[in-house]
């Protein structure tokens, strides 16, 4: 499904406080009703205006979200299973449903409790179907140890330092540049904490080449946008902020890292192409990426799959502040998944649309038109979306 270009716009983004507390008191369903609330309220609408829902997978439902925010005329609900590539690829269905009729206003939420909630390790360990891949993860990774996201894509990061020679320092860089971003964000998690590349070289090794700073953070927390047709948008009161194209893709065998022909080749290598055609613009276009960093490796890796450097050129290009604000491309000028917060990429989604209204105080892209945002989900799946002011 494609996005019929240029003709659905974002209207409104929401979010709660991202914290990481034991027994925050906040449910899983308070959290994404609080920042629906706040999308919906920020781009002029009222509750029974929203007909289309489009939960995260398996942490919402659409008719409990409706019942409880007052949404009457409920006529579009639909879930997009690729886990953190979940969010992104929804935008590309809400701007296909909005520009064909079957919705006026799609909200897309997704919040969880992260950190006071189970973990990943504990969801695996008491439901084993709740792993990516299935009866091959099931039969070859889970007796075997290989129960957590640090270990399944550590493969490829240590694979890609095989074949290419990318450094522990040039992940290092990634995790460094989320961290300054996140000085400039007061609602980042590690706002107030620097780090330095001594202070990521130091942490101690969880699964090689990952060191405890390469990971993403865990948190509660929601976010949530509010997409609309174009011509509806002219009427409301915010800065509508324009979807140019989005695509997404799934890597071959989907549920399996190891035995793949080409490792490297994720749902992005097949999705990024095709998003820069419809859009007509290319990566050098573009002024800041909001890319789906759950760890450092996979920034690197999403930054040459979608084509902003060569295959095996992503530690160099991610070295001496090029991805920093001020730098060539600034990624994650929030913080990130490593230092914002982990709000299943939403958060992501939000950021891009502050940036292209010109309303990140303190992080500000000067003169950003094009961004660009991606996903990754379950073991590669990926969604990319460019988004225009």
């Amino acid at each position: 499904m494609g996005v019929p270009r240029e003709e659905a716009c974002i209207v409104g983004v929401g979010e709660t406080d991202y914290c990481r507390k034991p027994g925050s008191g906040r449910s899983q369903l308070g959290l994404q009703l609080q920042a629906a609330r706040a999308a919906i309220e920020e781009a002029g609408l009222r509750p029974a205006e929203i007909d289309g829902i489009m939960p995260f997978p398996n942490l919402g439902r659409a008719e409990e979200l409706a019942a409880n925010l007052g949404c009457e005329n409920l006529r579009f609900a639909a879930t997009i299973h690729m886990g953190g590539a979940a969010p992104v690829a929804s935008l590309e269905v809400a701007a296909a449903a909005v520009a064909s009729g079957m919705a006026n206003h799609v909200l897309l939420p997704a919040g969880w409790n992260g950190y006071s909630g189970a973990r990943a390790r504990e969801t695996v360990a008491s439901d084993t179907a709740s792993i990516p891949g299935g009866a091959i993860a099931r039969d070859y990774y889970l007796p075997f140890g290989f129960t957590a996201p640090p270990q399944w894509y550590s493969v490829m990061a240590r694979r890609h330092m095989h074949e290419f020679g990318t450094r522990s320092e040039q992940l290092g860089a990634i995790a460094v540049a989320m961290r300054k971003h996140a000085q400039l964000n007061p609602r980042a998690v590690m706002h107030g904490r620097p780090m330095t590349l001594e202070d990521y070289m130091a942490s101690p090794m969880l699964a090689d080449p990952y060191r405890f700073f390469d990971c993403c953070l865990e948190t509660d927390g929601a976010a949530a946008v509010v997409v609309t047709r174009a011509e509806r948008a002219r009427d409301l009161p915010g800065k509508p902020v324009t979807i140019a194209s989005g695509a997404c893709g799934q890597p071959y065998p989907a549920d399996e890292i190891t035995n793949r022909r080409d490792i490297f080749r994720t749902g992005l290598t097949i999705a990024a192409p095709e998003a820069f055609a419809k859009a007509g613009v290319a990566p050098g276009d573009v002024d800041f990426a909001m890319i789906y960093d759950c760890f450092t490796f996979e920034v690197l890796q999403q930054l040459e799959e979608v084509g902003f450097c060569k295959r095996g050129e992503g530690g160099h290009f991610v070295e001496n502040g090029r991805i920093e604000l001020g730098g060539e491309l600034p990624v994650n000028t929030h913080g990130g998944l490593l230092s914002e917060a982990h709000v299943l990429g939403m958060s992501h989604i939000v950021e891009a649309v502050r940036q292209l209204r010109g309303e990140a105080t303190g992080r500000q892209v000067e003169g950003a038109e094009i961004g660009v945002v991606t996903g990754w989900g379950d073991f590669g799946d990926g969604s990319i979306a460019i988004l225009r002011r």
